[in-house]
């Protein structure tokens, strides 16, 4: 009789060969866990680690199971970090058609960390090195195991999709003076947090005057609106300091573009006379007295739009029209030449230039009042020079580029006070340029609107007013949107201002508009500031609170 050895390993344990090279795909993932570079769900990869073991007697079968894991471990390190879900990215591929390649080439470089790749290098041959003397498989399985228990901890938690901010509120949130802080942070106190802010905001409206008196003093309103500069790029470029800021008269500490798109953002600005709406209800038809410049129209303003490019890229040119109520685009490019190639391949014009020569017209003109719109993209990202020495067309460097934006609009402000003509100057930019990125979104991308993008200058100043005004600005440190601008504009448009020289600027700056929730939102996401912290939705999925760096 046959005799088989007790210590001979069952037949079906041969089917059993562990998970060879996608140890090191979950060894990259413990590693950035581990750094906070990753939104590990535990869960997932547990459950695809047990696909892959999964006893197949066929070598074959078991080798082909491992071909078709790859694009599945590859859509799973997707989900897993911190960048916005896919389909937003194929909802705006008909945009990316319109980049040029070298911008997409860009692009895909910033995606690629010469530091984290190195590291990996090292682990790969660690792990390969390691591999030949120890089986990988059953520490890895056992890290998996437990970080899925440690993240079942949160069950406990009380309610539904609760974020971890419970009970004993940690003093980096702690609520803000006179304010009582929630027993629990979850979904249903962020929603109805955030369908409170918009009902309240639905309800404000900016009163203009009926109409001016006859003696009113005849002013220009120009809103200056400059794409891609939010205040974590000028501290970044170190450009927080510049002059500019110190000119202004009235300047906001903490102004929320509430988007970090140009479309949207630009339809804020000019519904600016009605309180923040969501993100659709930009698209939908508003009141007229929600248009800041169809208030000035009715006041005598000859309205005007002033592009310093040619507003083709995604239809900007047409949303502006349509949508913004502003008439057909001035274009006084003349023989001005193009000082850059937009990421779109279109011309874009010097701000200085185009807006001294559209000055020079104004001046020729016979409106007593105009109130113009003006935007810009100089700062916006892959934007293209021409290198003087080798000829050839380079990225933009935006640090030179602000820095030539901000002395244009220097001395821009200096030509229109040497033309002695009333002038209430707004300049509000209209998202930040992501410079420096954060955890969830690589260098130049805006999909989340984040503090760092959404945080934006805004100021304003009176040229050539009579009114004894301080050689430094009025800071204006509440959480601002639009319609604090807008009512700005309706307490100075009589211009008494520029008559009076008794006039305080500081009782006109009383009891602004202000936000009691600090809101941004692009289609597919929406972030709240509550107590000091930010927390984001993604595609009405579950809050979050936003990971800091």
């Amino acid at each position: 009789m046959q005799q088989i050895s007790a210590l001979a390993p069952p037949a079906a344990m041969s089917s059993w060969r562990g998970l060879g090279l996608w140890n090191f795909y979950f060894i990259t993932k413990l590693v950035l866990l581990w750094y906070g570079q990753l939104n590990f769900h535990a869960l997932e990869n547990l459950a695809f680690a047990a696909l892959l073991l999964l006893p197949l007697p066929p070598l074959w079968l078991h080798r082909l199971r491992h071909l078709l894991a790859i694009p599945l471990g590859v859509a799973l390190y997707y989900y897993d970090s911190w960048l916005p879900p896919f389909n937003r990215l194929i909802a705006n591929s008909a945009q990316l058609t319109q980049f040029t390649a070298d911008y997409l080439l860009e692009l895909a470089g910033r995606f690629i960390n010469p530091t984290w790749v190195a590291a990996g290098l090292i682990l790969l041959v660690g792990y390969l090195f390691v591999s030949q003397w120890i089986r990988v498989t059953g520490f890895t399985v056992v890290a998996l195991v437990l970080l899925l228990a440690v993240g079942n901890a949160q069950l406990f938690a009380p309610g539904p999709g609760v974020v971890p901010v419970l009970l004993s509120t940690p003093a980096s949130i702690a609520p803000a003076a006179g304010e009582a802080a929630p027993t629990v942070i979850d979904d249903a106190f962020l929603n109805a947090t955030l369908d409170g802010f918009y009902a309240s905001q639905g309800q404000q409206v900016t009163q203009f005057p009926s109409a001016l008196a006859a003696d009113a003093v005849p002013l220009d309103v120009l809103m200056l609106n400059i794409c891609s500069m939010a205040w974590d790029d000028l501290e970044e470029a170190g450009m927080a300091q510049h002059p500019l800021w110190a000119k202004m008269d009235i300047l906001f500490d903490d102004f929320n573009s509430a988007a970090t798109y140009s479309g949207p953002a630009v339809l804020r600005l000019l519904r600016a006379s009605c309180g923040q709406t969501s993100n659709a209800d930009l698209y939908r038809p508003a009141a007229k007295q929600c248009f800041l410049f169809e208030n000035l129209k009715q006041l005598g303003f000859t309205d005007g739009l002033l592009l310093n490019h040619s507003g083709r890229f995604d239809n900007m040119l047409g949303l502006l029209r349509d949508a913004g109520r502003l008439p057909v685009a001035a274009s006084p490019f003349g023989q001005l030449r193009p000082a850059l190639t937009g990421f779109d391949g279109s011309p874009i014009y010097r701000d200085r230039e185009v807006l001294t020569q559209w000055w020079q017209q104004r001046l020729s003109s016979g409106s007593p009042r105009e109130a113009l719109f003006y935007n810009s993209i100089t700062l916006h990202d892959g934007n293209r020079r021409v290198d003087k020495t080798t000829g050839k067309a380079v990225s933009a460097d935006y640090g030179t580029d602000l820095r030539q934006v901000l002395d244009d609009l220097d001395s821009f402000i200096e030509h229109l006070q040497a033309s002695t003509r009333p002038v209430l100057l707004l300049i509000v930019a209209e998202h930040g340029a992501a410079l420096r990125g954060d955890l969830m979104q690589v260098k130049g991308m805006r999909e989340i609107p984040s503090p760092t993008v959404t945080h934006v200058p805004a100021g304003l100043k009176l040229i050539n007013a009579k009114a004894q005004l301080s050689q430094r600005p009025l800071h204006i440190q509440a959480p601002s949107s639009y319609q604090a601008l807008s009512e700005l504009i309706a307490r100075l448009v009589d211009g008494e201002a520029y008559r009076n020289a008794d006039f305080d600027l500081l009782s006109v700056t009383r009891d602004l508009p202000q936000l009691d929730r600090v809101v941004a939102e692009n289609e597919g996401s929406v972030m709240v500031r509550l107590h000091n912290q930010h927390y984001l939705r993604m595609e009405n999925q579950s809050w979050i609170p936003y990971p800091q760096p």
